[in-house]
């Protein structure tokens, strides 16, 4: 049981990992820009910027989002999450969508093997990344314990050369507690180490090599080290490869980071009036007499690569300190960064509220009062589906058509799963509501309502068919329902105008579609949206129908069309179908992708797209009552 749980939590990382990475490695590369734009300036400003880089990857954008939606001024505002919530959300999650078992698209040989494969899969991967993490850290520990037995068995150093040195530096640069210096026999370089408590730890034996300014050189960079706190950053970076330690470009940007820091302080000891010559000799007599610190958290005079080191050293320019413009950018960049996600939850908050709202509602409606189920008779050839305030029939519809009424499937495709007797065996339904709870669905409008009686509808299949389903999202084709080469032909609705003061209000007119038989359609100001709903419930596509028009309004249309013969009937926006006295349709009449050009102006083009489904996961056949 809790492999199995373990198992399943593990299936929503990858899709969030994916979308993380992708993330961070974004902001790492607009990072990468904003260096190359200041490649003339101070490296502690580059530096800062890769530190936010190296900070994103423990920040998701998710985290920002939902502090964003906690505001406690935020208002609504869902137009805006239909157009920059919508595309910032492509943009930074393009694995939001990305389903664990894509192996399951392949007809495997052996469906057992397979399904344990699937099923053990995101546990394996877990565990590897365990591996690696406990591995990442046993090497580091292995290198900080010796740097630990290093410490303790150095000595305190309270009076000579160095001692004198370090004191006057501490003062010329405001440090105001004193670091202490630690004698050392090991051969590890001069450093610093620890970080709230700083200390430096010396090398016996290197102040004889060195003359009074290269030691004043080599203990500059390392009070810049410590006036930067750059054991900190150091350690914040050393996480961040430890968590993601299979992610390249995280090492790579470790090594940036230690770049630009030696390169920060070498530009600080240069200010400070230090020749180049004598700093470059006194690096290079350390490299003799030293080997360098093995972990990064320990700020030496010996990190990055040497030679460009001692190139830029010996060069003697001076890079430009940062000018209030580019400040101004800089701070800006980080500002919108920084903002956008934020805002982005911000302006989401309504939408968000609303999911819940909807989902705690789902969770308390239960089944309607009463409910009569009982097979249809096998010589009733009769179909309908009907739906009132507070009551809910059906005659000789199949349980995979009341599925799709309750949870709004508008084509086949998008249901599957369920034992065969789903899609044959038909039953009668009449499920009612005590008066009061019809009154007050009544009292709403009427897509509320609807939504009200199709929640009470899946809340009776899940008490008396003891249905189970769950949700996917799969790639299929899809019908695009757009405007023909030769431009839309409907009729653009009238809207009544209004009425004069003191006078009645006009009668509104009938709004809805019309099924006056088998392929013939008459819609009275209705938008094209809802034209496409009822051509996703046409069988005969078999598809779902994506209204891309981008007409905006509602229109009168009349639409005619020659069914397929050998399909089930059309079926109605809520299930019901067209009177058995209806005519026949014209068997010599248009397909339907004919009359939608020549009648409406409109074409339906193929097309793949993801597409939300839903799967039966198990069900049972009610008993009788």
């Amino acid at each position: 049981m809790i492999l199995k749980y373990f198992s399943g939590m593990c299936m929503a990382v990858p899709p969030a990992l994916g979308n993380h990475l992708w993330q961070s490695t974004l902001f790492c590369a607009i990072a990468g820009l904003l260096t190359l734009m200041l490649r003339k300036n101070r490296a502690r400003a580059r530096y800062g910027l890769w530190l936010a880089a190296s900070v994103k990857f423990l920040i998701p954008f998710s985290f920002l989002v939902g502090l964003g939606s906690h505001l406690p001024w935020a208002r609504n505002s869902a137009g805006v999450k239909a157009g920059l919530y919508v595309a910032m959300e492509e943009v930074t999650q393009p694995f939001a969508k990305l389903s664990m078992p894509v192996v399951s698209r392949v007809t495997p040989q052996n469906p057992a093997i397979l399904s344990t494969l699937t099923h053990f899969l995101p546990a394996i991967l877990a565990m590897g990344w365990l591996c690696g993490f406990v591995l990442v850290v046993f090497v580091w520990g292995v290198r900080w314990r010796r740097i630990s037995i290093a410490i303790r068995e150095a000595v305190p150093l309270t009076e000579g050369r160095e001692v004198e040195a370090l004191r006057q530096l501490e003062r010329m640069r405001g440090i105001r507690n004193a670091i202490p210096i630690l004698l050392s026999r090991a051969s590890f370089e001069p450093g610093v180490f620890g970080i709230a408590r700083p200390a430096l730890i010396w090398p016996k034996g290197i102040t004889e090599l060195l003359n009074h300014a290269q030691l004043e050189a080599i203990l500059a960079h390392e009070v810049w080290h410590v006036r930067h706190e750059d054991n900190l950053t150091a350690a914040v970076h050393m996480v961040v490869e430890a968590i993601f330690w299979f992610y390249p470009p995280v090492w790579w940007l470790g090594a940036r980071l230690v770049e630009e820091r030696e390169r920060a302080c070498d530009e600080e000891v240069l200010e400070m009036g230090t020749q180049p010559r004598i700093y470059a000799e006194s690096i290079l007599k350390t490299c003799e007499f030293c080997v360098a610190c093995p972990v990064a958290c320990l700020s030496g005079v010996t990190g990055a690569d040497l030679k460009k080191r001692i190139v830029r050293i010996m060069s003697g320019c001076m890079a430009d300190r940062l000018s209030f413009g580019r400040k101004t950018v800089l701070a800006a960049i980080g500002l919108v960064v920084i903002a956008t996600p934020v805002a982005l939850g911000f302006v989401n908050r309504p939408s968000r509220l609303l999911a819940q709202l909807q989902h705690a509602e789902s969770a308390a409606v239960q089944p309607f009062e009463v409910a009569s189920i009982k097979p249809s008779r096998a010589d009733d050839k009769m179909r309908s589906l009907f739906m009132q305030p507070g009551k809910f029939t059906t005659e000789g519809e199949t349980v995979k058509d009341v599925i799709s009424f309750a949870y709004g499937i508008r084509s086949d495709n998008q249901l599957s799963g369920g034992p065969s007797w789903v899609n044959s065996e038909r039953f009668d339904i009449e499920a009612k509501e005590e008066d009061s709870v019809a009154e007050n669905l009544q009292k709403l409008p009427i897509e509320e309502r609807a939504k009200q009686i199709r929640l009470m509808v899946q809340a009776l299949l899940a008490d008396r068919f003891k249905l189970k389903v769950s949700h996917q999202t799969k790639e299929l084709p899809v019908y695009a329902l757009v405007v023909a080469k030769g431009g839309s032909k409907l009729t653009e609705a009238q809207v009544p105008p209004p009425s004069a003061e003191g006078t009645a209000a006009p009668k509104r007119g009938f709004r809805g579609i019309r099924m006056m038989g088998p392929g013939q359609l008459t819609g009275t100001n209705i938008n094209i949206g809802v034209l496409a709903d009822m051509l996703s419930r046409q069988r005969e596509l078999g598809r779902l129908v994506i209204d891309q028009t981008g007409l905006k309004g509602n229109y009168d249309w009349t639409l005619k069309w020659t069914p397929d013969q050998g399909g089930p009937m059309f079926k109605g926006p809520d299930g019901g179908q067209p009177s058995p006295d209806a005519p026949p349709p014209d068997s010599s009449g248009p397909s339907i992708f004919t009359a939608l050009e020549e009648q409406l102006g409109l074409k339906l083009e193929s097309r793949k797209g993801p597409v939300e489904t839903l799967v039966i996961d198990s069900i049972e056949r009610p008993s009788e009552n």
